[in-house]
Order: C-alpha cells, then sequence, then structure tokens
C-alpha cells in the first residue's frame, strides 16, 4: 500500500508540474502574439482595412520549454512535502532533485 501511494504521489507531482509548465507556456506565447499585433496595428497606416483574421500558429510542445527557476523551486518544495509526509525515500528525493535541477 505505501508504495502505491508513493507511485500515485509522484504521478500527481508530475502530472501537477507538466500541467503549469504548458499552462504557463501558453500564457507566454498568447502575450507575445498580443505584443505582435499591437506592435503591427500601430504601424499600419490609418486609412488600411483591417486584414483578415490568420490562424494563430500552433504553440511548441511544453515538454520543449525548460522550466523557470520558480518552476523548479516550486518543484523542490513540492518533493520536500512529499518527504516530509512520509510518501517519497531519501534515494527518491535524491534522484528527483537531482533530475530537476538538472533540466
Amino acid at each position: 500500500m505505501p508504495g502505491l501511494l508513493r507511485g500515485m504521489a509522484r504521478t500527481a507531482v508530475v502530472a501537477g508540474t507538466a500541467t503549469a509548465v504548458s499552462n504557463r507556456v501558453s500564457r507566454r506565447q498568447a502575450g507575445r502574439w498580443a505584443q505582435q499585433d499591437t506592435a503591427y496595428v500601430q504601424q499600419a497606416p490609418a486609412a488600411a482595412p483591417a486584414p483578415a483574421p490568420v490562424a494563430a500558429p500552433v504553440p511548441p510542445a511544453p515538454a520543449a520549454a525548460s522550466p523557470t527557476m520558480d518552476q523548479k523551486l516550486e518543484q523542490l518544495q513540492q518533493l520536500a512535502a512529499l518527504k516530509e509526509q512520509g510518501i517519497l525515500t531519501d534515494d527518491e528525493l535524491a534522484a528527483q532533485k537531482a533530475r530537476i535541477l538538472s533540466g
């Protein structure tokens, strides 16, 4: 039973981290597109008709983005909480820390 809980907790941390990274990448890309749109509108002459809407490019996959320091710190805090709860062993904690810090 503890092994099952540990596996479920690890899966939850990984899934939560992936979701957070994906959301952050999406927000950042949307912000960039908004800035580009604003810059384009400011550069366009006043008499020119508005261009037809263009389909937005597909954002890059979340796995391609490297996590920021804030995201790494949040992941490490989650791991520490799991360690305090007894869900992770010292070896598992060390392996996950190494994985996070190397990424």
